[in-house]
C-alpha cells in the first residue's frame, strides 16, 4: 500500500479549506441573505433628498433584466414647517418599481415598466403665506426660478404604467379656500384599452360644497404625451356644474385640445374663483361650447346659451400667464333683454327677498352696488357685444352695439349704443380707480329717438314723439347712485309731438303721482303735448332748472326747483297757465316735495282759493341757445323749435317771457325789451290789485293739504 507523503497533505489542505470557506460562505449569505440590511441607508438618502424624514419597513429586491424593488410600509412625514399637522405628508402599504436593467446597460436608457402603489394616502397642504408641503425645500417655500429645471418632460424617464390601487388624497389650499377629500384609482390596460385615472373629490372651494369626477387616461399616457389625452370631468361647486369632455393633444407641451365644456348657475359671478374672471351679476345661465387652448392662451369659441331670457353666444381668449390676465370677448345676442344685464351696470338681477326689502325701504332710486375694484384689477379686458334685437317688459328698444376695455382697473366704455327707431341712444365713458372710487366722464346723446318705440311694452299706451338732447357728467364714486350725488354735469331733453299727456305721465311718473300733477296742473283730461324741454345743470349732485317747459294744445306750463341727489328728495314746482282766450286762466303753481320715489304733490293756497295769482307770471322761458340742440335731436322742422321761436317773440296770452338765459360759453347776456320789463311791473301791480278784490287770506300748510285731499276725493 503506497502512502501519499506528509508534505503533499501539509500543502493541499489550506487550499481546500479556503476554497470550502469561500463557498460555505457564499452558501449562507444566499440563505440567510437579507436587503433589509439596507434599509438604513436607503431611509437616510431618502430623507435627505426630500428634506423630511422618510421610513420604510422593509426592502425586496427581484434580480433579473428587469429587476423589481419592493418597499414596505412606506412613511415620509411633514416637513419642519408643518410639524404640528397630525397626518403624514404622505404613505403607501406597498411600493413596487420595476426597472429595465437591460436597456439601461446596453441604451444608456431608463425605463421602468411599472410603478405600482397599494393603499397610497398623502396630506397636501398649502398656507395662505406661500408655504406648502409639496415643494421639497428647506423652508417649504417653491425654489427660486434659476433653480426650477427649464424642461422637465425631457429628463422624466420613460414609465410604462403607474397602477394605484385604492389611493386616498387630503387637499388643504388656503389660498383658494380648498378643503377636499379625494379618491383615487387605476383600471390596467388591456388589449387596446390603455387603462383609465379615476378621480372622485368632495369638500369645499371657494367657501362652496364642491363635488368633482374626473375619468381620464393613465397619468403616464399624459406624461408620454404620445397620443391624445382623454378627459371626461363632472365639476359641482356650489349651485355652478360643468363638464368638460373630449381630447388633450400633447398635454405636457400644450399642443391643443379638442373639448366641449358646458357650464350652468344661477349666476355669472360665481364663476370668479374657478376661472379667475371677473363677470357681474348675471340671471340664470346655460352655456355650452369649445375649448382649446395653446401655450400661451385658453380659448372658449363658438359657444351659445342662455342667460336669463337672452340668448349669448362668441368667443372668449384668456392669456392666464400675463399678469394681470387677459382677456378678449366677441360676444353677440340675436335676442336680449336689458334686465339679464343689469349686473353690468351695477343693478341686481335676481334679487334676494333680503334685497328687495332693503331696497324697498332705501330712498335711493339708483343703483348703488358698489364697483368692484379688487376684481377689476385682476384682469385686463376688451369686450365687444352687439344685440340684434332687444327686448324689455319696461324699455324696449331695437339692438344695442358696444365695446369697452378695462386696463389697470381702469373702464373705457368706448360706446354704449341703442337703435330706437330711426334715432340713436349713443354713450360713451371712462371710470379711472381712484382709491376705491372711480374718476368718472360720462355722455349720453339722444338722437331723434321714438318715443313710442320705447314705450310700446306699456299696455294700452298711446305715448308718441320724438326725443333728442344730451346729458353729461363728471364725478367721483363707486356706484351710480354716488356718482349722481357727487356729480357735475346736466341734461337737455327735448320731447317733440309727444302726443296724449295721459299716455306718457303715468308710464313716466307712476300712475298715482301723475294723477295728482295732472289733476294739480288744470289740464284737460286728454290733450296732446306739443312740446317738453329741459335744460337742468348738475352741481355737485343737486339738479336745478335753467329751463322746464311743456306746452299742449291748451297751455303752458314752467317748471322752476331742484332735484337733490345726496339726499334723494325732490323740491319743485310748476306753474300752468291759457294759451287760448277760449280757455279760463288755469290755477297757479303747485309743488312736488318730498323723496324721488315717493314725493308729495301739494298745490299753492292760490290754486284752492281759485284765484289766478299774476305773481306767477314772470317765467323763464327757454333761450334760443337751445335751437341747435332741438333742431340735431328732434329735426328743424318741430314743434318745439317753432315753441321757442314763438315764447320768445310773441308770448301767449300776453304773458312775458322774463330775462332769457344765454348760451353755455357765449360772451354776453340778452337784452330783455322794455316792453316786457313794463308788462313784469304791470303784472306785480295786477297781482295785488287781484289778492286785496279776492280777499284770499293765507292758509297754513296743514290746511293746504287737507282742502287738497278732500278737492282730490271729489
Amino acid at each position: 500500500m503506497t502512502e501519499t507523503p506528509p508534505q503533499t497533505r501539509a500543502k493541499s489542505h489550506p487550499v481546500l479549506i479556503g476554497l470550502g470557506s469561500f463557498l460555505l460562505a457564499i452558501i449562507l449569505l444566499i440563505i440567510f441573505w437579507s436587503w433589509d440590511w439596507f434599509v438604513p441607508l436607503v431611509n437616510s438618502r431618502a430623507s435627505a433628498i426630500l428634506h423630511r424624514k422618510t421610513t420604510i419597513e422593509h426592502l425586496h429586491v427581484a434580480l433579473g433584466r428587469v429587476t423589481t424593488i419592493r418597499v414596505e410600509n412606506l412613511k415620509i412625514e411633514q416637513p419642519k414647517t408643518f410639524a404640528q399637522e397630525k397626518n403624514l405628508f404622505a404613505e403607501s402599504k406597498e411600493l413596487a418599481v420595476s426597472v429595465d436593467v437591460w436597456s439601461y446597460l446596453w441604451h444608456r436608457a431608463l425605463h421602468i415598466p411599472l410603478i405600482a402603489l397599494t393603499d397610497p394616502k398623502a396630506d397636501i397642504l398649502a398656507r395662505k403665506n406661500g408655504e406648502n408641503n409639496y415643494t421639497f425645500t428647506e423652508d417649504g417655500k417653491p425654489a427660486p426660478a434659476n433653480e426650477k429645471k427649464t424642461d422637465q418632460a425631457s429628463s422624466l424617464p420613460d414609465i410604462g404604467e403607474l397602477r394605484i390601487t385604492n389611493g386616498a388624497l387630503h387637499v388643504r389650499h388656503d389660498p383658494l379656500q380648498a378643503d377636499m377629500q379625494m379618491g383615487v384609482e387605476t383600471t390596467r390596460p388591456e388589449g387596446n384599452n390603455r387603462g383609465s385615472l379615476r378621480l372622485t373629490a368632495k369638500g369645499r372651494y371657494a367657501q362652496q360644497p364642491i363635488t368633482a369626477r374626473f375619468v381620464g387616461g393613465t397619468v403616464l399616457s399624459f406624461v408620454a404625451d404620445k397620443e391624445p389625452y382623454p378627459v371626461d370631468l363632472f365639476v359641482q361647486n356650489g349651485p355652478t356644474t360643468a363638464t368638460l369632455k373630449g381630447d388633450v393633444v400633447h398635454p405636457l407641451t400644450l399642443g391643443g385640445a379638442r373639448l366641449k365644456l358646458h357650464f350652468a348657475g344661477p349666476d355669472m359671478s360665481l364663476l370668479y374663483p374657478l376661472t379667475g374672471v371677473p363677470i357681474p351679476r348675471t340671471p340664470a345661465y346655460s352655456i355650452a361650447g369649445t375649448l382649446n387652448y395653446a401655450r400661451d392662451h385658453i380659448v372658449f369659441k363658438d359657444f351659445e346659451g342662455k342667460m336669463g331670457t337672452s340668448d349669448i353666444g362668441g368667443t372668449i381668449e384668456v392669456n392666464p400667464h400675463e399678469k394681470p390676465m387677459s382677456v378678449q370677448a366677441n360676444l353677440h345676442s340675436k335676442q336680449v333683454n336689458l334686465v339679464d344685464l343689469g349686473g353690468f351696470i351695477g343693478a341686481k338681477p335676481n334679487k334676494t327677498k333680503a334685497e328687495e326689502k332693503a331696497e324697498a325701504k332705501s330712498n335711493t332710486v339708483l343703483p348703488d352696488t358698489p364697483i368692484n375694484i379688487p376684481k377689476l384689477n385682476a384682469v385686463n379686458a376688451h369686450v365687444t357685444y352687439r344685440g340684434a334685437h332687444i327686448e324689455n317688459q319696461k324699455v324696449p328698444l331695437d339692438n344695442i352695439d358696444a365695446e369697452f376695455f378695462v386696463t389697470d382697473g381702469a373702464i373705457d366704455l368706448k360706446r354704449l349704443n341703442f337703435a330706437v327707431g330711426q334715432g340713436t341712444l349713443a354713450s360713451s365713458a371712462t371710470l379711472k380707480p381712484d382709491g376705491k372710487l372711480f374718476d368718472t366722464t360720462a355722455r349720453i346723446d339722444f338722437a331723434r329717438i321714438d318715443l313710442s318705440r320705447i314705450m310700446q311694452a306699456t299696455a294700452d299706451s298711446k305715448a308718441q314723439g320724438i326725443i333728442g338732447g344730451h346729458m353729461t357728467l363728471k364725478a367721483k364714486g363707486n356706484s351710480i347712485a354716488s356718482l349722481m350725488a357727487a356729480g357735475n354735469g346736466g341734461l337737455t331733453l327735448v320731447l317733440d309731438q309727444g302726443g296724449d299727456i295721459t299716455a306718457i305721465l303715468p308710464n313716466v311718473l307712476g300712475l298715482q303721482l301723475a294723477n295728482a300733477v295732472l289733476s294739480a296742473l288744470g289740464l284737460p283730461s286728454h290733450t296732446d303735448i306739443r312740446c317738453f324741454i329741459a335744460d337742468m345743470p348738475l352741481r355737485n349732485g343737486i339738479v336745478s332748472t335753467n329751463t322746464l317747459l311743456l306746452e299742449t294744445g291748451e297751455a303752458r306750463t314752467l317748471g322752476k326747483g331742484t332735484i337733490n341727489f345726496r339726499t334723494n328728495k325732490l323740491d319743485y314746482a310748476l306753474t300752468t297757465r291759457s294759451q287760448k282766450p277760449t280757455i279760463a286762466s288755469l290755477p297757479g303753481a303747485f309743488h312736488i316735495t318730498g323723496p324721488i320715489k315717493s314725493p308729495t304733490v301739494l298745490p299753492g293756497a292760490e290754486i284752492l282759493g281759485r284765484a289766478a295769482a299774476a305773481t306767477g307770471l314772470g317765467f323763464v322761458f327757454p333761450p334760443l341757445a337751445l335751437l341747435p340742440t332741438i333742431q340735431i335731436g328732434v329735426g328743424d322742422k318741430s314743434l318745439c323749435s317753432r315753441a321757442v321761436q314763438e315764447v320768445n317773440t310773441n308770448p301767449a296770452a300776453g304773458i312775458a317771457p322774463g330775462a332769457l338765459s344765454h348760451a353755455r360759453g357765449s360772451a354776453g347776456k340778452q337784452k330783455v325789451p322794455s316792453s316786457t320789463k313794463t308788462r313784469t311791473v304791470d303784472d306785480k301791480k295786477a297781482a295785488s290789485s287781484q289778492n286785496k278784490k279776492t280777499g284770499q287770506k293765507h292758509m297754513t300748510p296743514a290746511e293746504v293739504r287737507a282742502a287738497w285731499e278732500a278737492k282730490l276725493k271729489k
